[in-house]
């Protein structure tokens, strides 16, 4: 296949200034991560007193040493509800992510006990909701460690609903074959007993599990009996009498061997097989220097820059095919290869007009019919507007390439490198069309359309609106307003603000797109060759 060469002055003022400036905004989410660890990590002596081990040494035990670990959501909840995205971020109160646990890929996920005891805020348990739905589109075992002081009250309106979706999806994915394991570290009380009761496998740690429907007090007020924790729904209570618990551990180390152990004897293929069944094609990793990313993507969206140049440094041997390359120019799609695995690319190098939405509508739908992955990397203003686009049918032209998007039965994988704008963030499988993952770079903007144009266009209209009724509007009022609007939709634009909402599943370092592309592309593949035994209903203890 055609290579790519590259045109960028490595050692010139644009790319050594996009280079700060993006180094700059990764300092500043990954910051932003360390505190979300930092404020777990105050509590280690607190659980070390009570011989606990705090929630991310959990994960950490339960992982396969030196295999990718794919956090997600890392900032979800950032600077919303009692996340104050300084010393009480949370990261939404959960660990959640794809690794190796026994050599088999699974969902890992941890309440984040150690922060307000692990109550579910709302952002949370859309955090928890996501990682169930890519557990089951990838038949992904999900092994959960559970400390929760339950729902979050003062937010009880935003969670009480959704919140059952979480059991009804404990249940449909083990009626999809796809086992749940749940490790039971301290309280898991109310409604989050249904957790471990509704998992195909519960081991509980002695003297700390807590699993019942009401504690002490509420059973003392409720019917005059008096008992403890121990006998309402410890452990040892429930590996012994009820049988809600399958294994019993000594302490958390010892539940976390056990749920290693079970995982092995599951019959999950390890990856090793999948690998061998899969046979990704040998590769060699791209010409030209990934770390030249941060220096090729400006900070701003406005700046043009060339995706073929991105391009280059994201797939094998900077091999890259190019699709209808004299037509529809501003829209680049080809073909190409990630570690191995074949990827459909498509690109943006400006707003989608009309002959850029129907080649990469044909594009799409070729790539469905020979059953390969699309690989979205985003950076648009939108569709083409004006009177000519609007001559050449854009809408019609637009609604094609959204049809076969939102149709297309391959996996789709999105990375917003720049700006995602109004329905460019749709024709480009942005998170309402479901793309099997998105993720996003530090510098990323997402949103109807820029503050800028926003001010302007409430300027033309309240202008004009003015001037119907005979009068002329004030100059200041109008600045004031127009400065109100960019500041406000600048500020809800930013990548910080869209992952702390789940409109991607993390944001990542460019100089990790390759990497991460390549993990998800595993995933895929490996749901697709994955067999599973469904049965009706999911797997109830008798």
């Amino acid at each position: 296949m055609p290579v790519l060469s590259s045109r960028i002055d490595l050692h010139g003022e644009q790319f050594q200034s996009n280079r700060a400036a993006q180094l700059k905004l990764i300092d500043e989410f990954r910051a932003a991560e360390k505190r979300v660890r930092d404020n777990s990590g105050k509590q280690a002596e607190k659980f070390a007193k009570r011989g606990q081990l705090l929630p991310r040494d959990r994960v950490a035990r339960l992982l396969d040493r030196g295999a990718p670990f794919l956090e997600l959501s890392t900032l979800a909840g950032f600077n919303m509800h009692d996340d104050d995205g300084k010393g009480d971020a949370s990261g939404g109160g959960c660990i959640v992510g794809i690794g190796v646990v026994a050599g088999v890929r699974c969902i890992v996920s941890a309440s984040d006990s150690a922060i307000k005891g692990g109550a579910i805020s709302p952002m949370g348990l859309r955090k928890s909701l996501r990682a169930q739905e890519i557990a089951l589109e990838h038949k992904l075992p999900i092994i959960s460690c559970v400390e929760s002081a339950g729902a979050n009250l003062l937010y009880q309106a935003e969670i009480f609903v959704d919140g059952g979706r979480v059991f009804a999806n404990m249940a449909r994915l083990s009626a999809a074959g796809v086992p749940q394991i749940t490790i039971v570290h301290g309280s898991s009380t109310a409604g989050g007993a249904y957790l471990p009761g509704l998992s195909d496998y519960v081991i509980a740690v002695r003297g700390q599990a807590k699993v019942f429907l009401a504690g002490p007090p509420l059973v003392e007020a409720a019917l005059g009996e008096v008992a403890t924790d121990e006998e309402l729904g410890g452990a040892e209570l429930h590996a012994t009498v009820t049988g809600t618990a399958e294994y019993m551990a000594e302490n958390d180390a010892h539940a976390l061997h056990l749920a290693r152990e079970l995982m092995a004897n599951l019959g999950r293929a390890p990856l090793s097989r999948f690998a061998h069944d899969l046979s990704t094609r040998p590769h060699r990793p791209p010409r030209h220097d990934v770390e030249e990313l941060l220096g090729i993507v400006p900070v701003d969206f406005k700046k043009p820059y060339d995706v073929r140049e991105v391009i280059a440094r994201l797939v094998d041997d900077s091999d890259f095919f190019e699709f209808k390359a004299l037509y529809g120019s501003a829209t680049v799609c080809g073909h190409a290869q990630i570690e191995g695995h074949a990827v459909g690319v498509l690109g943006n190098n400006g707003p989608i007009n009309p002959d850029g939405a129907c080649k990469a509508g044909q594009f799409i739908q070729l790539c469905c019919q020979s059953g390969t992955p699309l690989v979205f990397l985003q950076n648009t203003t939108g569709y083409m507007v004006g009177t000519a686009a609007e001559r050449a049918g854009m809408v019609k032209h637009g609604s094609k390439m959204i049809q076969a998007v939102a149709n297309a039965d391959v996996p789709k994988l999105t990375v917003i490198l720049g700006g995602s704008f109004g329905a460019g963030n749709y024709g480009m499988c942005g998170r309402s069309y479901d793309p099997r993952f998105v993720f996003a770079w530090p510098g990323s903007r997402i949103a109807v359309m820029g503050g800028e144009q926003a001010a302007k266009v409430m300027e033309i209209i309240t202008t004009a609106k003015f001037a119907r009724m005979g009068m002329k509007a004030d100059a200041d009022a109008m600045a004031q307003m127009g400065k109100s609007i960019k500041d406000r939709l600048d500020a809800e634009s930013t990548a910080l603000y869209a992952t702390a909402r789940l409109w991607d599943d993390g944001l990542i370092d460019p100089r990790d797109t390759r990497r991460v592309l390549a993990l998800a592309l595993a995933v895929c593949r490996e749901g697709e060759a994955r067999r599973v035994r469904p049965n009706t209903f999911g797997v109830a203890r008798l």
